[in-house]
């Protein structure tokens, strides 16, 4: 059984020009005037079994990013179906789900309860999030009182330790100092030797064939190529380096 199955999948956004005001949303809501749809993606079928890494390439605008939300249950397709099997970390935007009115302690509490832990195994490892993030001194105080660089470890620091069976990836290994940096690929690349799935998006593409085995290439929605890591690398490096 696949752990990530998309099935002719569709996602699209309204798009208008710049900000309405509330009186042209109501009469655009009665009227019978349509807004212009922009598809993120079009039609896209893949799968992920489990123990693969899979990276998602393409441009600004392709889509990578709504199709990790997709997975992730932020938002539903239009069209088409998805199935995913298996608890999820996602590391989309660093901190997002932090509530910076809170200390450091509640915060990891909080997110590793959303994540599906019991109170019991937070209590395990509660300890190794806050070494790993080197953040000890500070974790009884208020989220606003943190960096943004401290905040962002922190939040890696839960996702990586809960012990997910899928990891998602978004342009976010670029955290904290080099040795941070350093620190979270290598606990990356733990996760993935121990047999869990990785879904990752990155315009790094030396990053993506250092963590992952498996590639699609989007552009404009659209699924261009699936296969390894070094067939779609070099397809999409040889696209972007054509003349227009």
């Amino acid at each position: 059984m696949s752990l990530i199955e998309f099935d002719n999948v569709s996602k699209s956004f309204h798009r208008h020009s710049g900000q309405l005001l509330l009186r042209n949303h109501l009469r655009q809501f009665f009227s019978r005037e349509k807004y212009e749809r922009f598809y993120a993606l079009k039609h896209v079928s893949f799968t992920l079994e489990r123990g693969e890494s899979l990276a998602v390439m393409g441009s600004n605008g392709a889509g990578k990013s709504t199709l990790l939300s997709l997975v992730a249950g932020l938002a539903k397709p239009d069209e088409g179906t998805i199935q995913v099997n298996g608890r999820i970390a996602a590391l989309l935007e660093l901190g997002s789900g932090f509530h910076y009115d809170l200390t450091g302690r509640e915060n990891v509490r909080l997110n590793a309860a959303l994540l599906g832990l019991s109170r019991r195994r937070t209590d395990e490892v509660f300890e190794d999030i806050v070494e790993f993030s080197g953040i000890g001194e500070f974790i009884d105080e208020p989220l606003r009182t943190y960096s943004t660089g401290m905040v962002m470890r922190l939040a890696f620091s839960v996702a990586i330790n809960v012990d997910p069976e899928i990891l998602l990836i978004d342009e976010v290994l670029a955290v904290g100092d080099a040795a941070f940096q350093a620190k979270c690929i290598e606990k990356v690349h733990e996760f993935r030797d121990s047999g869990k799935t990785l879904l990752c998006v990155s315009h790094a593409v030396g990053m993506v064939q250092q963590l992952c085995n498996r590639a699609i290439w989007l552009d404009h929605g659209e699924l261009i190529m699936s296969g390894s890591i070094t067939e779609v690398a070099e397809a999409y490096a040889g696209r972007q380096s054509a003349p227009a």
